[in-house]
């Protein structure tokens, strides 16, 4: 998320379109919205306009997080000062646990910010999508008991926290990830996907807030805005359908079917990369 912008042509309002609606799908589900922001102009031979393009879409993505889990932070925020004591400390608990999970990411994208933009290849990301659709799959199929928790404990936290830095290659999948090390942890489908969702706010918000701070004049010379508007306004409204989709899914099928569309993807893009 935090890499250079790269200096490509400008890209057309009708694909900021296509890849804001590729954002808001992808980036919410387990799927890898940073593969697929690379590898849909790469395979449509459209020009890349470099990940600070990528990262301001996920503004888009953050006004859909907002908007579908408000009530979930309004409570929190609530909560944390009720003088019933029960409900101030598991909100209390709650906001802290989302820190401590953010802070890897934060520190591990501030450390790796001149590499990331390095590890953009085909054959690379289809390893990635491959490899951690199956273990995504494993996850589901061999966690044995699962906690329908809404506050996922201080070492679950942590460690869906360290996991979350692994999203930095590209292909791993940022809410793949995140939701594969819940399950690990012993959160059930639902738990693991909603602390998924509620760690994404904070971090997709210094995203955006760390690209509009360093990158938006280079970014504006290279898209312009009301191109820029398109994609995020796209982004949001697809990023909030693929919340509900998500949430719907897993309480009746779990990560199985993303899992194998990872693994159909990665053979298809492990094809295309040997006939190029």
């Amino acid at each position: 998320m935090f890499a250079l912008l790269a200096t490509e042509p400008v890209l057309s309002p009708a694909q900021a379109f296509v890849l804001g609606a590729v954002q808001g799908i992808t980036e919410l589900l387990p799927i890898s919205s940073s593969a697929h922001l690379y590898l849909v102009p790469t395979l449509l031979g459209w020009p890349y306009a470099g990940v600070a393009f990528d990262v301001a879409m996920h503004a888009g993505t953050l006004l859909a997080l907002v908007a579908a889990f408000w009530d979930d932070w309004l409570r929190m925020a609530r909560d944390a000062f009720q003088a019933d004591a029960s409900r101030r400390t598991q909100a209390r608990a709650l906001f802290g646990m989302i820190v401590l999970a953010t802070i890897p990411g934060l520190v591990a994208g501030k450390l790796l910010n001149d590499e990331v933009d390095q590890l953009r290849s085909v054959p690379l990301q289809a390893t990635m999508l491959l490899v951690f659709g199956i273990v995504l799959w494993a996850s589901d199929r061999f966690t044995a008991r699962a906690r329908d928790d809404r506050v996922p404990g201080w070492g679950t936290s942590l460690a869906v926290g360290i996991a979350q830095c692994l999203a930095l290659v590209p292909g791993v999948s940022r809410s793949g990830i995140t939701m594969t090390a819940g399950r690990f942890a012993g959160l059930s489908r639902l738990s693991s996907a909603r602390f998924s969702f509620l760690l994404s706010t904070p971090i997709t918000l210094a995203a955006v807030v760390y690209t509009g701070l360093l990158k938006s004049r280079d970014l504006m010379q290279h898209v312009p805005t009301g191109t820029l508007l398109i994609g995020m306004a796209t982004s949001a409204v697809f990023s909030f359908l693929a919340i509900r989709l998500m949430l719907a899914m897993v309480r009746h099928i779990g990560f199985g079917i993303f899992a194998a569309y990872r693994v159909l993807l990665a053979l298809a893009l492990f094809a295309w990369a040997l006939r190029h």
